[in-house]
């Protein structure tokens, strides 16, 4: 089993200006472990084929990954941010189950 350290991005949908709504990013490190690491190649369906990878990333979850584990948009693994599509509760951890690339908003640079 591989260990893991790396950020995970929660999005939380806030009114920037009045009728403009925009998920604003933060991310947290965290240990843990890769329990399942797999890729799936979709072919047919779109014309430049989707990567998608089916990896469960098990992390040691704090306060705020237990209560915010529902605004769970990212995961940064192998340098690129994935898509988590599933997260299971299994206190003190959380299953993060991964998905295709993300390509949505990140955290404004410092």
């Amino acid at each position: 089993m591989a260990r893991f350290f790396g950020n995970v991005g929660y999005g939380e949908t806030v009114e920037a200006t009045p009728g403009v709504w925009v998920d604003e990013i933060v991310e947290y490190s965290y240990y843990g472990d890769v329990l399942r690491n797999s890729r799936e190649l979709r072919e047919g369906q779109y014309l430049n084929d989707d990567l998608s990878v089916q990896n469960s990333i098990s992390i040691v979850a704090d306060q705020y990954a237990n209560e915010h584990f529902f605004a769970i948009r990212y995961v940064e693994w192998a340098g690129t941010l994935w898509t988590v599509d599933s997260v299971e509760v299994l206190i003190p951890r959380l299953l993060l189950r991964l998905g295709k690339v993300y390509n949505g908003p990140t955290p404004a640079a410092p």
